[in-house]
């Protein structure tokens, strides 16, 4: 089977905004990677390996899925490494719309993304800015990383990283969004 979405994961997720796709050294490079395709999930297993299929919404069998409902039902209230606050947004908006209208907004969102790493990571934001990046409109990213820029000229890293930690944090008390991976 030919995979045409390596960054969107079988069951939604977005790899783009993962930690681990942003890491250094040992990258994931995506949930359909050749690495991750041969290490397996339940999802590649059933979709990809048996079925054939990229996402598990493409199954004929996807409303009455067991698995997959309870992955998302899941999503919903708790995180693993990974934010999946949005997945069940993520997964309307791709099947009410289009997987490649999805796929531009994840790029503008993981541009903002690398912007948070690059300009104002102190070494221990990643998973913040990830985050941020899944759960923040990209307006609101965009404004947040502005405003930083606008606040944090001539800082250190320490310090521009806690003014965009209190410009997104503000953001997040205002529009009840949850910075933190929920365990």
């Amino acid at each position: 089977m030919k995979i045409k979405y390596q960054e969107i994961g079988i069951c939604g997720l977005s790899c783009r905004l993962c930690p681990w796709y942003h890491k250094d050294k040992n990258k994931c490079g995506g949930c359909k990677s050749n690495y991750r395709l041969a290490v397996g999930c339940p999802f590649i297993t059933c979709a990809v390996k048996k079925k054939g299929i990229e996402f598990c919404w493409e199954c004929k069998d996807s409303t009455s899925c067991k698995k997959w409902k309870k992955h998302r039902e899941y999503g919903k209230i708790k995180d693993s490494f990974k934010c999946y606050q949005t997945l069940e947004a993520d997964i309307s908006f791709i099947i009410e719309n289009d997987l490649n209208k999805f796929i531009k907004q994840q790029k503008i969102r993981e541009q903002y993304l690398k912007e948070m790493l690059s300009e104002y990571n102190e070494g221990r934001s990643k998973s913040y800015y990830c985050i941020a990046s899944t759960v923040l409109e990209i307006n609101e990213l965009k404004e947040a990383l502005e405003k930083a820029r606008e606040e944090t000229r001539g800082m250190e890293i320490k310090e521009k990283a806690f003014i965009l930690h209190t410009i997104l944090d503000e953001i997040a008390k205002k529009k009840n969004y949850n910075l933190k991976l929920r365990k």
